[in-house]
């Protein structure tokens, strides 16, 4: 239990909300209510210390790192270092050995609740006109996370097999639920690249506890099994997925909609997976009644291209092919999140040593992600815009350069500095390019070094065997 009262750790929550509205890259306090914060601490059995590094602290310094070009601890503890100067608090130690070990102490389930709570808040008060026909649809995909090359990581997220030994990097795989509307995580999960159960799919149903009725997965055709598209439909959650290659879709036969549309029988497969016990597969229905429905796509200059998508969205008239078409193109978002997660954020190499805070550090950037897009959204109601409409990287510079103004101004102006921040994020709009196509070459000749073929060790043994002879 917490080693506080009641009203001490309110008011401490309370002082951390505040802070969040001066911290680089997460501007508002109201994104996390007061009570959410001391429910989530009080439910991870946070032990309280009375110290410069309270688990409070912790949180807001681990989120800094998280949206600052600099991620070091240092650099977190030097700007908690001025604040304190600005404030007029007493100086503390420079070091960061202290807060390090704070971070050590922090439950990684503080992180995860509260990335959770942000990014489904968000999704129930979003509007009506931001769902797809009035419905929630979710994106599932996957990407993975290199980690330094320390014994612990190796043992917990070794790295691939293709890699030789002592020159690779841990490797760690994520699939991630996104929601299209607003753009926030909704759920994560995450484990090893290579083993028994380790794959997409399976990190992917240990999330469908965060699907509810009538919502609608979106995925890529990795996803598009008979198994996986019954499970769903036994929480009544429709899917749209694109047909997987190894199926063949045959529109002379089923029953006709349209041109390149049609409903299909799919039969329950004859061998149960290995990860399905007896009972889960007795249960599945022998037969789903899906729809397919070919997507093609055109662009000046190149052939049409064409694929295949299949739904349990039967309604012709209700979800038209060209509604599913939308649809699955903008299933593209996801990659953009990931892009921004990974490409924006600097999540696609996490800089810690153990497993535990390696989790920890993708954590706290799925939270400030999450904090960063409600902003977004914020700016995109009151100015009449789609989420999907702001610069994702526009919004994070101009937050950062607005956080020096925000550390320093008195409080009865930060209403009006919030309301110009929300305007310059409104202004930062994602370009309409439909169709865009650049050469992924690089124009500027890096240094020319050769890999390191060997374990670093032994290139220091063998440079030095040269020096000496």
């Amino acid at each position: 239990m917490l080693n506080c009262s009641h009203g001490r750790l309110t008011h401490q929550v309370e002082s951390l909300r505040l802070r969040f509205a001066q911290t680089p890259g997460l501007p508002f306090a109201e994104v996390l209510a007061t009570e959410q914060v001391r429910q989530v601490l009080e439910q991870e059995h946070v032990q309280w210390r009375d110290s410069v590094y309270t688990p409070l602290v912790t949180t807001r310094l681990l989120l800094s790192q998280a949206v600052d070009a600099d991620p070091s601890c240092q650099q977190a503890v030097d700007r908690l270092l001025a604040e304190r100067a600005a404030q007029g608090a007493p100086a503390i130690s420079a070091n960061n050995g202290a807060y390090c070990q704070a971070r050590l102490r922090l439950p990684e389930g503080v992180l995860q609740r509260l990335t959770r709570h942000v990014g489904q808040e968000l999704l129930a008060e979003a509007p009506v006109r931001w769902l797809w026909k009035g419905r929630d649809v979710k994106v599932a995909d996957g990407t993975t996370v290199s980690m330094p090359a320390t014994a612990a990581n190796q043992e917990a997220y070794p790295q691939p097999k293709s890699q030789k030994q002592g020159v690779g990097f841990p490797l760690l795989r994520l699939v991630v639920l996104f929601s299209l509307a607003v753009g926030t995580v909704l759920e994560a999960a995450l484990g090893r690249y290579q083993g028994p159960e380790t794959g997409e799919t399976a990190l992917f149903r240990t999330m469908h506890d965060s699907l509810f009725e009538d919502d609608v997965v979106l995925a890529d055709r990795y996803f598009c099994s008979y198994v996986e598209i019954a499970l769903l439909q036994e929480r009544h959650v429709d899917v749209v997925f694109r047909l997987h290659q190894r199926r063949r879709a045959d529109f002379r036969r089923g029953r006709r909609l349209g041109r390149d549309d049609h409903v299909v029988v799919w039969h329950k497969p004859v061998a149960r997976p290995a990860w399905l016990d007896e009972d889960s597969y007795r249960r599945l229905p022998e037969t789903l009644t899906l729809r397919e429905v070919r997507v093609r796509v055109t662009q000046a200059g190149f052939r049409s291209q064409s694929m295949v998508v299949v739904t349990t969205l039967l309604d012709a008239e209700l979800y038209g092919s060209a509604d599913l078409t939308d649809l699955y193109r903008a299933r593209w978002q996801a990659e953009l999140n990931l892009r921004s997660l990974k490409a924006v954020m600097g999540m696609k190499v996490l800089r810690a040593n153990t497993p535990a805070m390696v989790r920890k550090e993708l954590w706290a950037h799925l939270l400030a992600y999450n904090l960063l897009r409600t902003v977004m959204a914020q700016a995109a109601l009151e100015h009449g815009l789609q989420p999907q409409d702001i610069s994702f990287k526009g919004a994070l510079q101009t937050v950062n350069s607005f956080a020096p103004h925000l550390l320093t101004a008195e409080p009865s102006a930060l209403a009006d500095l919030s309301r110009r921040l929300l305007v310059a994020i409104a202004q930062n709009r994602v370009g309409q390019r439909p169709n865009r196509y650049e050469p992924r070459k690089q124009r500027r000749r890096p240094q020319s070094y050769p890999f390191l073929n060997e374990t670093r060790a032994e290139a220091r043994a063998r440079l030095a065997t040269r020096v000496c002879a």
